[in-house]
């Protein structure tokens, strides 16, 4: 399948695009695997034959002209990457009480009032571990690595699933702990801890799940976010990273012998249910056709 092209704002003032547009945007976007399956999707349904789904390098800077940008050209779909997850909250006109409560948008629908705002990060997570761990995020203690935008809608749906605890590791401890503060209303009796994934404390719990929404393992030489030989065995990895498809960590958890997955099958999951928000096809039945695209 060829690659698809890389768009920029300035695109949207020049270039054709199909009468159903839709988008990914972040900064950087090249490796982004989202049009690949997205399209896979959309051809297998006559009815979307003049639907076409684009990636577009946009930076932070310019979100806000992007965006308006892109409704003026009539996109039904807009789907954000990092960096863009949390700033365009403030873009929105209106948003689900589920990704306001993550403080993270990662899909937009074009609507008459502006854009609607949704998280499917966390769907895509919960779906993604099931389908590669075996596990589930209800009842179980959840080790998660991160504070950004995926970080937070990792940590929404990890609580209304209701986990037996959560910990979340970050080594800049303002922007942990703002997080853990706009978390515990959602935590109510759930156990809710911040802690330095630099020296994480003796006391987390076994058989924890450890889940990395860091981008740290996105460069082939970095180290993994975590050292998990300081921690309680757990009892799965799950690196949302897809691409290098084997990080630091996994490798790690491979060394220890812990059961482990990279987040492709995230990536298509919250994918599926971004398109089903677009089109009202369920997810279920889109993410199928999607995973065989990366296949």
């Amino acid at each position: 399948m060829a690659t698809e092209p890389v768009f920029t704002l300035a695109d949207l003032r020049t270039a054709s695009f199909a009468p159903v547009p839709l988008a990914v945007l972040g900064h950087p976007i090249a490796h982004s695997l989202s049009p690949r399956m997205q399209n896979a999707a959309l051809a297998a349904f006559h009815r979307f034959s003049d639907w076409h789904y684009y990636k577009f390098d946009v930076e932070p800077a310019a979100l806000s002209e992007a965006l308006a940008a892109l409704a003026a050209r009539g996109f039904r779909g807009v789907n954000l990457t990092v960096p863009h997850k949390v700033l365009a909250v403030a873009e929105v006109a209106n948003i689900e009480p589920s990704a306001r409560a993550a403080g993270a948008v990662n899909t937009l629908l074009r609507t008459d009032a502006g854009w609607h705002g949704f998280n499917t990060d966390g769907y895509g997570l919960a779906m993604g571990v099931r389908e590669t761990l075996g596990r589930e995020l209800g009842g179980h203690a959840v080790i998660l690595l991160g504070a950004g935008g995926a970080a937070r809608g990792a940590a929404g749906e990890c609580l209304a699933r209701g986990c037996a605890s959560l910990a979340v590791g970050n080594r800049t401890a303002a922007t942990r702990d703002a997080l853990l503060a706009e978390l515990q209303p959602l935590a109510g009796a759930i156990p809710l801890r911040g802690f330095d994934p630099a020296a994480p404390p003796a006391d987390l719990p076994a058989g924890a799940l450890v889940i990395n929404a860091t981008s740290v393992g996105l460069q082939p030489d970095e180290p993994p976010p975590i050292d998990l030989a300081l921690l309680p065995p757990p009892s799965g990895v799950y690196d949302m990273i897809y691409n290098p498809p084997q990080t630091a960590l996994l490798a790690a958890a491979a060394r220890l012998g812990l059961p482990a997955a990279n987040g492709l099958s995230m990536l298509v999951h919250q994918g599926a249910r971004a398109l089903e928000i677009w089109s009202d096809v369920p997810a279920t039945v889109t993410a199928p056709l999607m995973a065989a695209a990366l296949r």
